[in-house]
């Protein structure tokens, strides 16, 4: 089991004289260290009231096409992917595909929420488990766990949120093998559920993982699992559209704990088949300078129309992880 015992940042860490938030540059690992960097006036505040950057799909970044369709698409699919294999493959991954960085690069972009779509492939081995996004991916649930575990090992105050969802295919067996995988994984680096933690909190305990569990009987047999943290999905395709579902969710007040808003445009299968040349990325690209000006809009805190955790595709395509970090220099009230 992996333990130990951190009381401060590290040394190093600069925060500028005006206790704001360290310059953010533009290179691809410059946040990887950006919560030990926070104005210690904020290592006090509970992680459901920082603005943490996430990205939505996480793993869709190692989808090929090579990978299965899930068989949990629509009938339609199944039989598009079956007669017309060389046409509706290319098609349905373009689609499919919601992050180019792979999950260390999130990381090291700043990204600490992880949303891990976990399924069991029918004609997979009996232990095996990937992720699912309309198709299956390659990479293993184990392995990728085995990753983030390395880069926290490398990174030992920073904390990440992993949101473990969807299940498909997952039996009672399979659910408590994951969760084994989990404990021997992460070991004391996972914080127990109860009162959202502080950074120095988890400092102090030098732990590193928060871990929500979608399926609720399987969370409530072990401590170290979360509840499913609520994720506001618009379900559109223009951003326009987007932002007024996240504004009517604001207005009727935000969760009480650890929550997400998501910046992510959504397509339907009609929406596919009527644009079989587009992707999702030609789709969301055009669409992110609108969308991360609302997110420099949004304020962290405990009021009632706060965010907290915002979540979106393509992280580093843009701007959206160093606003979302900045958004917390409010909470200093300078």
């Amino acid at each position: 089991m992996r333990g130990r015992s951190v009381g401060s940042p590290m040394m190093g860490t600069q925060v500028s004289e005006a206790g704001r938030l360290p310059r953010l540059s533009g290179s691809r690992n410059a946040n990887a260290d950006w919560m030990s960097a926070l104005c210690p006036r904020l290592w006090d505040v509970p992680l459901h009231h920082l603005s943490i950057p996430g990205s939505h799909d996480t793993m869709t970044y190692c989808l090929n096409k090579k990978s299965p369709i899930s068989h949990k698409e629509s009938r339609l699919l199944q039989v598009l992917a079956k007669a017309l294999p060389c046409i509706t493959q290319p098609i349905v991954l373009r689609w499919s595909v919601t992050q180019e960085l792979s999950v260390t690069e999130q990381l090291d972009a700043g990204v600490r929420y992880l949303d891990l779509r976990i399924a069991h492939m029918l004609q997979g081995s009996e232990k095996n488990l990937h992720f699912v996004h309309m198709l299956y991916t390659s990479a293993l649930v184990e392995d990728t766990l085995t990753e983030i575990s390395e880069w926290l090992e490398t990174h030992p105050q920073e904390v990440v949120i992993l949101a473990c969802r969807n299940f498909e295919g997952m039996t009672e067996d399979l659910h408590e093998y994951l969760v084994t995988c989990v404990q021997n994984i992460f070991g004391d680096m996972l914080c127990p559920r109860g009162e959202v933690p502080t950074l120095r909190q988890l400092w102090a305990r030098g732990q590193q993982v928060i871990l929500s569990y979608d399926d609720e009987s399987t969370m409530n047999r072990h401590r170290e699992l979360w509840p499913a943290i609520p994720y506001w999905w618009g379900d559109q395709v223009k951003p326009e559209k987007l932002v007024h579902y996240l504004e009517r969710m604001e207005s009727c007040g935000r969760p009480g704990g650890l929550f997400v808003a998501g910046i992510n445009l959504t397509e339907n299968l009609e929406y596919i088949l009527a644009h079989p040349s587009q992707s999702l990325k030609k789709l969301t690209l055009p669409n992110l300078p609108y969308l991360s000006t609302w997110v420099r809009e949004q304020s962290p805190g405990p009021g009632r129309q706060c965010t907290n955790i915002i979540a979106g595709d393509f992280v580093g395509a843009d701007t959206f992880v160093n606003d979302a970090i900045r958004l917390n220099e409010k909470l200093l009230g300078c």
